[in-house]
């Protein structure tokens, strides 16, 4: 009798083993739950939607680990003016190609519509690979890193892309695209916040052990893009879209200019005749407001490296050069995901508005930034970009939605994201390309704004005067 009733009670020993173990565990199991809680709040869980939020938040990290490996070996582990001659390699060597390749990605990935799961898959699996080709030379520094550099770009722009085509598949009944980019957005902004601290205490083991850790996140994210909803693959009432010019030829203002470009491209036809419905056929708010959004990724691109160099050579007054770039970019982290969160509050608001709002912003602040030059406007600046471009792409998805069909609204996304991203290199050669002067650099950054504002505005407060054929923003 004794015997058996030791066998089923566990002794004082075992029990406080476990109430231990359960004790240890418990900060992790309890995270993970609060977690998954978020992330499936409000049928999210159900559709699927929380899966992805769950994808990106890895796809961030992972990200943000091979970027702290490359910023240490291509900017910090040496003097500024190699540090910038190396980003100009950089640059050079990964940039300019991407800039070539970013508008077949679209095209490319339009041909895998049954195939998005692998496709989210293929690229995390590939920048897993290529993180661990590129722990061996991220201590040198070497020619061979810069290949290796621009395949993972690739790699995650084309994530990108399928990531924006996936999200309409995945929405909740009465969940705005708004809302599901901003959780979407918001859950890739705390992964990144929480891996960079990470990936700082890895560099301090050894140059490649960021590179470790982003290979370990891009293998799980690789095992849960397959998690996702078979509904992703379908293509049930999708056609494809080409944003060429309008019959052969370039439309009025699109000769010159790249925003004269953007404003002359219009959906290509069939083969057979039939014209594809798109942006010229529903109305002029998401041309205007691509031109808008790609103001505010050109900026982006140029205020990174601009100030990455600036504040490194000549650091704001009383600060250190880490003092003074951890400021910048915790203000645009901050700005970021204030914008995200704004940007959901902000839903049913219309987006024209919205966008033309945050475009004249960005250009106060940058002016005022320019005639003040000094640590608050450079954080203001820093802030204020990160905030209006989040709520500016945010409020381009709800035009997008609103007034692009159903059948070619996933190709839109791509096409969107693909341009944008193009505007983002443009913007960061202007800034590796200006000499290191802070009213200089201001004053470039507010010309920037202004001719977005010149090239969007009006057509924006047109269209939102006229109203939209479809005036739900869902």
């Amino acid at each position: 009798m004794t015997s058996a009733r030791s066998h089923e009670e566990p002794g004082p020993l075992r029990r406080a083993g476990r109430a231990v173990g359960h004790a240890l565990r418990m900060p992790f199991t309890g995270t993970a739950r609060g977690i998954r809680k978020a992330t499936h709040a409000h049928g999210a869980g159900e559709s699927g939607l929380g899966k992805l939020i769950e994808l990106h938040a890895v796809n961030g990290a992972g990200d943000v680990m091979i970027t702290v490996a490359l910023a240490s070996t291509v900017f910090f582990s040496v003097p500024t003016d190699e540090a910038r001659g190396r980003v100009a390699l950089y640059l050079a060597i990964t940039m300019a190609p991407f800039t070539l390749l970013a508008p077949v990605i679209g095209p490319l990935l339009d041909r895998l519509p049954h195939g998005r799961r692998a496709a989210m898959a293929g690229a995390m699996l590939a920048r897993a690979v290529l993180a661990l080709a590129m722990s061996g030379a991220v201590a040198t520094g070497g020619l061979e890193l810069y290949p290796a550099a621009l395949g993972v770009l690739v790699c995650s722009k084309a994530y990108g892309v399928v990531r924006s085509a996936v999200v309409p598949r995945l929405l909740p009944p009465r969940f705005s695209l708004v809302k599901a980019n901003s959780r979407v957005t918001l859950a890739g902004l705390l992964a990144t916040g929480a891996a960079a601290p990470i990936g700082a205490g890895l560099q301090l083991i050894g140059p490649g052990w960021p590179l470790y850790g982003a290979c370990a996140i891009f293998i799980g994210g690789t095992v849960l893009a397959f998690t996702l909803p078979p509904k992703v693959d379908s293509s049930k009432g999708e056609r494809k879209a080409r944003l060429v010019p309008s019959h052969g030829a370039a439309a009025p203002g699109a000769k010159g200019s790249w925003s004269g470009r953007l404003r002359g491209l219009a959906w290509g036809r069939e083969r057979n005749g039939e014209k594809r419905p798109g942006l010229r056929s529903v109305g002029p708010s998401v041309l205007n407001g691509l031109q808008a959004n790609a103001t505010h990724r050109a900026l982006s691109g140029f205020l990174i490296f601009f100030l990455a160099f600036l504040l490194r050579e000549h650091p704001l007054a009383g600060q250190s050069a880490a003092v003074s770039l951890g400021i910048a970019g915790v203000a645009a982290g901050a700005g970021n995901a204030l914008g995200t969160a704004v940007g959901s509050w902000l839903r049913d608001r219309g987006p024209e508005v919205i966008v033309v709002s945050v475009l004249a912003l960005a250009l106060g602040v940058a002016v005022l930034a320019a005639l003040f030059f000094g640590t608050v406007m450079v954080a203001a600046l820093s802030a204020t970009a990160g905030f209006t471009q989040a709520l500016s792409k945010l409020s381009l998805d709800a035009m997008i939605q609103r007034d692009v069909p159903e059948e070619v609204r996933t190709s839109a996304f791509a096409r969107s994201e693909t341009a944008l991203q193009m505007a983002w290199v443009v913007g960061g050669g202007i800034g590796i390309a200006l000499p290191l002067n802070g009213v200089l650099g201001m004053s470039v950054a507010a010309g920037i704004l202004a001719l977005g504002a010149a090239t969007s505005v009006r057509g924006l407060l047109g269209a939102a005067r006229r109203g939209s054929p479809h005036p739900r923003v869902a």
